[in-house]
């Protein structure tokens, strides 16, 4: 054993004092300790532990055996791995990421497809983490692979297979940046809101089939957007003003969504909402929400009534994206501390280049083309991205 590393495994029921017995005799033997790791499932104990001795003590087998007496006494199991220190330094060089698997339920055909596709890529899943209470509807994978593996294409397998057994899956390289995100920027209508604003105004000015059809094909990007837009706020002339406040009253919000960025805003984010729609409803939910930022579009109003025209710049996909550099720029947040979450074909640009861009309950086209794109009811569950369990998120909402 010269030289070498002696990775140390005990198993069985968990009770206080195991780490306190077992560091002690490591210590007593003059053992460094190069990693260690415990997890309790219910009431079964895992611990983990890398030791070597680096005084150059040539026999480790006293300690060995004094840990198996010990493992005894406390009813557990021990094993012991010899490892070189290359084999050592392999393992501690390989890329890291984390794969998140979330459903309505997370059954046992979901985790078998995923672990596959995973093995099938030589990759070693080195931690599984249950992030939900009671029922399993989110678990989360960190896994290693070797630098030379094409992650984007093991991705899209995952992808495929999330959506064939109902779950969604994301995948992301796992360093500081994934916890450590600072600006959450939201899209407002069919993310933030359930509805299309302007659909709803189209509906009570009586031209509601009309507009309706013009943004659905404009969100699956079959439209130009500024075009698209003028055309529907066209056919809003005439509308009156109070017409809007009346909208705003009954815009139901997307479930999850007041607990989303009260989360954010309790753990110190930034929050804005940059949409394709109208100032007039952006400032009243950043308003009502709390949100830092809203920009919009202008909808030009003269002496109470709609007059059919946009005023000012119009916030298409590569405004969107421009607004989100400079927020970032103003608060001195990189870019890879970003989020970005949309669903129309005009938040592309947007979450292209945020840190972290998720496309939620996307259109087709823009679930195609998203790297992270989740349909579930509740918006809040893109917390699970950031590694949050559903515990933590009930201690921070309070």
């Amino acid at each position: 054993m010269d030289n070498k590393m002696v990775l140390l495994t005990l198993t069985g029921p968990d009770r206080t004092g195991i780490i306190a017995a077992v560091t002690g005799h490591i210590a007593d033997a003059g053992a460094r300790i190069r990693d260690i790791e415990q997890s309790v499932t219910h009431t079964l104990l895992s611990l983990s532990v890398l030791i070597d001795f680096p005084t150059g003590e040539s026999d480790q087998k006293p300690l060995v055996k004094e840990l198996l007496f010990l493992a005894k006494e406390l009813g557990l199991d021990l094993d012991f791995q010899v490892l070189t220190e290359a084999e050592y330094r392999r393992k501690t060089t390989r890329n890291a990421y984390v794969v998140t698997i979330l459903g309505g339920e997370v059954n046992a055909l979901a985790l078998a497809r995923v672990s596959r596709i995973l093995a099938e890529h030589a990759v070693n899943i080195e931690r599984i983490s249950k992030l939900t209470q009671g029922q399993l509807r989110c678990v989360e994978f960190l896994i290693t692979t070797t630098p030379e593996l094409d992650v984007k294409a093991m991705t899209r397998k995952l992808l495929h297979t999330g959506a064939s057994v109902g779950v969604d899956i994301a995948v992301q390289k796992e360093s500081l940046y994934r916890r450590a995100k600072r600006l959450v920027v939201l899209d407002m209508d069919s993310t933030l809101i359930q509805i299309e604003v302007i659909d709803e105004l189209a509906r009570v000015a009586g031209v509601g089939e009309q507009v309706a059809e013009i943004t659905e094909r404009a969100m699956n990007g079959e439209l130009d957007f500024p075009g698209a837009l003028r055309e529907r706020v066209a056919l809003l002339k005439g509308l009156k003003a109070e017409a809007l406040e009346q909208v705003y009253r009954n815009i139901p919000l997307t479930p999850g969504a007041r607990n989303l960025v009260t989360i954010l805003k309790r753990l110190g984010f930034k929050t804005a909402v940059i949409s394709g729609g109208f100032q007039f409803f952006t400032d009243r939910l950043k308003a009502d929400l709390g949100l830092d930022y809203a920009y919009a579009n202008g909808l030009e109003i003269v002496d109470g009534i709609v007059t059919g025209e946009v005023a000012g710049t119009i916030v298409d996909g590569a405004r969107k994206a421009q607004l989100l550099e400079e927020i970032a720029g103003k608060e001195g947040i990189t870019l890879d501390q970003t989020i970005a979450i949309g669903d129309g074909a005009n938040d592309l640009p947007m979450l292209g280049r945020a840190g972290l861009g998720i496309a939620f309950n996307a259109k087709a086209r823009v679930r195609e083309q998203a790297d992270f794109h989740i349909n579930q009811q509740n918006l809040d569950s893109i917390l699970y991205l950031l590694g949050l369990s559903e515990r933590e998120m009930a201690e921070i909402a309070g």
